[in-house]
């Protein structure tokens, strides 16, 4: 056995494992990311390659090492098709948008860690947790090229991905680390990449559709005009679908896709909830998606990863100069998601939620008669205001859907009063549990007013 040792170990060359190392190299602290994936494979990973807030990118690796990987910068809009009711709604999205070849920055975005300093293992599936007798977590066991391996760190970040191994392992009894986690509050996906032979008419907008049930939605987002990443998912406590005839079934019915080629397949978990409570325990901390650092509604995640990498890495730093990895020296780090974005996804969660309570069809009908303005308000920003001239024309528009719009309408105001109560998060552990009391009596008059089952 092979005994490696290092300031921190990282587990995952995904966004927010390649942040964080740049961060903590371009620092000057002695960084491994272990990656099961070998050389050529790192960085082709599952995704809609849809990315958000693409002028706001963290400066660890910057923008300028990973553009060349946006291959249609040309996107400005969503459009969400309502076949049911014959709609299509046209979305604005607020900020910069693009469309990305994934695998491209994933190459990119190892390459600016590299160039940091960071050091990659691939090859490398991590077995086992490493926790000493007072809880901290001190590294882990891989086998590395089919030999075993042990890392020795000073922090270890998870960025693992959905439903990490790690924290299966580890024992986070008597630390505030969230455990509240279960597969209703995942989904399961998958997507393929195809090749047309003419420019399709929609190279400017993201293409959103509803599946068969309202657990999932089906995407086609354009890379280029003739290049497109289309794919659907579902919630994994819901009925499984037939992800690959559900999707050929619905390419077929798009005359403009007719003898489309594809040119890559895959698929993958990804949390549809609101973000871990605490992504903090002795000597660890998840990042990404192993903290459920995307939007619920979208499954965008790759701008928070990104941020969560490089605010962990700020942590680690100032944790490691004070010799002190406690949750009280990490802690920050949670504050920092929370107030940048996961106040937000916990509001946006509210939404997935009363979906779980309704008809597909009555949600699309309601959906249908919302204007598009405050649609992208909601979906972006976790809120959206609505005067008294814009309630008396949906209310016209809405007309054998008031019900569930009055029970929509309430619903907002109480994810208005969630996404209050975030900017509240404690500033240590010390003011956490009654933090979480006070969350969690909104949500369960969130659940008495929808009548959806609980999610937590």
């Amino acid at each position: 056995m092979t005994t490696f040792e290092y300031d921190v170990a990282i587990v995952g060359a995904g966004t927010a494992g390649c942040y964080a190392g740049a961060t903590l190299a371009d620092a000057g602290y002695d960084v491994v990311i272990v990656e099961r994936k070998d050389e050529a494979e790192a960085g082709h990973i599952a995704c809609g390659d849809a990315l958000k807030g693409a002028d706001k990118f963290p400066g660890s690796i910057p923008k300028s090492q990973i553009e060349d990987s946006f291959t249609n910068t040309e996107v400005d809009h969503g459009q969400f098709e309502i076949p049911q009711e014959n709609a299509v709604l046209d979305i604005p999205v607020p900020g910069e948008l693009a469309v990305i070849d994934r695998y491209a920055y994933g190459r990119r975005i190892i390459e600016g860690a590299e160039r940091a300093g960071t050091e990659f293992h691939y090859d490398t599936v991590v077995q086992d947790v490493l926790q000493g007798d007072d809880g901290r977590v001190y590294g882990f066991e891989a086998t590395r090229k089919g030999d075993h391996a042990r890392y020795e760190a000073g922090v270890v970040l998870d960025g693992a991905g959905a439903l990490s191994l790690l924290q299966d392992k580890a024992d986070f009894e008597g630390t505030t680390f969230d455990t509240n986690v279960r597969y209703s509050q995942f989904s399961s996906a998958y997507r393929e990449i195809i090749e047309v032979d003419e420019p399709v008419e929609w190279s400017d907008a993201l293409v959103f559709k509803p599946t068969k049930r309202s657990a999932g939605y089906l995407w086609y987002f354009p890379r280029t005009p003739t290049e497109i990443n289309v794919g659907l998912g579902f919630q994994m406590n819901e009925e499984p679908m037939q992800l690959i005839a559900d999707l050929r079934e619905d390419i077929s019915q798009r005359p403009e896709l007719k003898g489309a080629t594809v040119t890559d397949k895959l698929g993958a978990a990804l949390p549809t909830r609101r973000p871990y409570d605490s992504a903090v325990a002795p000597g660890y901390m998840a990042i990404g998606d192993a903290a459920a650092h995307v939007n619920p509604v979208t499954g965008g995640g790759i701008a928070g990863a990104a941020y969560a990498g490089q605010y962990a890495g700020e942590q680690v730093i100032e944790a490691i100069e004070s010799d002190d990895v406690s949750e009280d020296a990490l802690w920050r780090y949670n504050e920092r998601v929370m107030d940048h974005y996961g106040g937000r996804y916990a509001a946006l969660d509210i939404y997935n939620i009363f979906s779980t309570a309704y008809d597909l069809d009555d949600l699309l009908g309601l959906l249908a008669a919302l204007p598009a303005e405050k649609l992208s308000d909601a979906l972006y920003s976790g809120s959206a205001k609505v005067g008294l001239g814009l309630k008396l024309q949906v209310l016209i528009k809405s007309f054998g859907h008031w019900g569930t719009l009055k029970n929509l309408y309430d619903t907002k105001s109480l994810a208005d009063r969630l996404l209050d109560h975030y900017g509240t998060y404690p500033s240590s552990p010390d003011g956490f549990d009654a933090w979480q009391r006070e969350r969690d009596r909104i949500m369960d008059e969130i659940y008495a007013r929808t009548g959806a089952d609980a999610k937590y």
